[in-house]
């Protein structure tokens, strides 16, 4: 049985590379990797270090997004998996919306399954904010059943 998961990030970014590319203006094949600490109602995620690395292949700020993360625990248990998604550009607001899914794990979250679907933004040029939510199944659940 899936569990409900809701949640929310802050982040820095760490490093970020772009390469304009040349037959097109404005648009650019982009690097990124950001660190963070997850906040959610479930004990499993709240304080979990979240690292991700992303893609963007933007015209004019606008464009699609691929990319992965790994959530690691005090406890050295973790959790990782890949997000795609849209980034916007409206002004000065960059945001970005997709799903993620759940792709594997250690300890407790070795065998883990699910996804859902994320929705940010860019407060600042080296900051991101995440609101995601979703669900997911242990490994433990399923064999209970």
């Amino acid at each position: 049985m899936a569990t409900k998961i809701t949640g929310v990030f802050s982040g820095r970014i760490r490093t970020q590379a772009a390469s304009a590319l040349f037959h097109e203006d404005n648009h650019a094949l982009t690097l990124v990797e950001v660190a963070g600490t997850q906040k959610s109602p479930d004990p499993l995620w709240n304080g979990a270090k979240i690292t991700y690395w992303g893609t963007g292949d933007l015209v004019n700020g606008n464009g699609p997004q691929k990319g992965y993360w790994c959530n690691e625990r005090a406890g050295g248990d973790s959790d990782w998996g890949t997000f795609e998604g849209k980034i916007t550009t409206s002004g000065q607001q960059v945001s970005m919306e997709g799903t993620f899914k759940f792709t594997g794990g250690t300890g407790k979250f070795k065998g883990l399954t699910g996804g859902g679907k994320y929705k940010g933004h860019f407060p600042s040029a080296s900051d991101v904010v995440n609101n995601w939510e979703g669900e997911y199944t242990l490994a433990s659940a399923r064999a209970a059943i």
